[in-house]
């Protein structure tokens, strides 16, 4: 089973984003329960049709419902529009994109099942902090029908399935790619631009200290670092050695924040180093500083440390002999069971499940973000250690997912390459998929007519 996060998510897509722009919208001033946009709408006028794509229509209605949502959404960012015609001539255009595409889908064809559009439906409602039906009253509140968000929802899937098989096949980064952007980005680096998270251990030196007494102080420090640089739990070593009051609390830890903002002199002690690191010992003027690298962010770089889950999962595959809806009642007395101490996930895992992690009592091991397909990932996210989910549908099959841990860890250099990698990835697949829309859309007859004389 493969993993790989695909570049467009169901939360970066258009229509999840007007809807979280509709769901903190306000009634407008006047009748009560009238929205803002309701209260700005034009009249109904006749309909026509404006364009034609492969034989299916585009009507003025289309547009012109289209434009006022993307106006609405506009609004709510306080960005005004300059041009209204020029606005509703690029609402056409992309919903021309957005008919031959689902055309090309449909062709080879791809197919959304009920239950993705169910999962889409929870996504939102979850995102916007309420449940499915409260969505449903403010879709229906904006003149919308239930059927028409949820057909505008599986459009949106099978676009979203289109472009990962066709558009991310073809976005390629060598590793030579990888070496080129670390070069750059080395060959640009200012220290002072990166942002750092340092834990320190401070033994304070008295001015009026003599110089057996900072010796001894020194010493003291030379102790302190030497366990920090051997592993010890550097928290642990903060309370029982440093002087900094303030820094008990965090472990140590003074923040993420721009290297200009600390001292020059752990900016410059640090500066070499990784993620984890301990520094050596650094001598100020208010005495003895012992200082770990927590966290580096350099600009143009994936941050250097992440938060990591380990889960486990058992995976049904659809089939002829076992239906999408089988497997999820399958998956739901398997939780239940679990739940009630009546089934050991892990064994079941072994018996049931049809992934490859199956013998592993399907154990996934520790994930970093973007390994895992965004449905699969968004559910993970939202668990708690040793939480299990319901079940959820993914092109792999339906999954049910119980999150073991979870973890602060920092990349090694293979992971950070990964993470560039996946960087560049999502540059090029912009302009992949740029030209792929272009193909598209010169593939298709589209007549674009007039509207009828009045």
């Amino acid at each position: 089973m493969t993993h790989r996060l695909s570049t467009f998510t169901l939360t970066a897509l258009a229509l999840i984003s007007s809807v979280t722009a509709l769901a903190q919208s306000q009634p407008a001033p006047g009748r009560p329960g009238t929205s803002a946009a309701t209260a700005a709408a034009p009249q109904a006028t006749t309909d026509f049709i404006v364009a034609v794509v492969n034989s299916e229509p585009i009507t003025n209605n289309d547009v012109r419902s289209e434009t006022q949502r993307v106006m609405q959404q506009l609004a709510q960012q306080r960005r005004p529009v300059s041009d209204a015609a020029a606005l509703a001539a690029e609402v056409l255009e992309n919903l021309i994109n957005q008919k031959a595409q689902l055309q090309v889908a449909r062709e080879m064809g791809m197919r959304v099942e009920e239950s993705a559009v169910d999962e889409a439906e929870k996504s939102i409602a979850l995102q916007n902090q309420f449940d499915v039906a409260e969505l449903r009253r403010r879709v229906t509140r904006e003149g919308q029908t239930v059927a028409q968000f949820r057909n505008q929802l599986r459009d949106q899937i099978l676009m979203q399935r289109l472009r990962e098989r066709e558009v991310e096949s073809r976005v390629r980064v060598s590793e030579l790619d990888i070496d080129q952007y670390l070069r750059d980005q080395q060959a640009t680096e200012n220290a002072m631009d990166a942002e750092i998270n340092l834990a320190q251990i401070l033994l304070s030196v008295p001015e009026s200290a003599t110089p057996v007494q900072v010796d001894a102080l020194k010493a003291r420090a030379q102790r302190a670092w030497e366990r920090a640089r051997a592993g010890e739990d550097f928290a642990k070593l903060v309370r029982e050695f440093s002087d900094a009051t303030a820094d008990l609390v965090a472990g140590g830890q003074m923040g993420l924040r721009r290297a200009s903002r600390y001292p020059e002199l752990f900016v410059q002690a640090t500066r070499q180093l990784s993620v984890g690191d301990v520094a050596a010992l650094v001598r100020s003027p208010a005495g003895f500083h012992i200082l770990k690298v927590i966290e580096k962010v350099k600009p143009g770089l994936p941050t250097m440390a992440v938060t990591q889950s380990h889960a486990r999962h058992i995976l049904l595959v659809p089939s002829a002999r076992l239906t999408e809806a089988q497997a999820r009642q399958k998956l739901l007395d398997i939780k239940k069971q679990v739940l009630a101490q009546q089934a050991d996930f892990a064994v079941v895992a072994r018996e049931q499940s049809q992934d490859g992690s199956a013998e592993k009592g399907g154990d996934l091991g520790w994930a970093s973000p973007g390994m895992f397909v965004p449905e699969f990932e968004l559910t993970m996210n939202r668990l708690t250690p040793g939480e299990i989910s319901d079940p959820l549908v993914s092109r792999f099959g339906v999954h049910l997912i119980q999150l073991l841990e979870r973890r602060k860890a920092s990349l090694t250099p293979e992971q950070q390459r990964e993470a560039v990698r996946a960087m560049l990835r999502d540059k090029k697949f912009d302009e992949v998929y740029r030209n792929w829309s272009q193909d598209v859309r010169n593939r298709a007859f589209v007549e674009l007519r007039e509207p009828p004389l009045s």
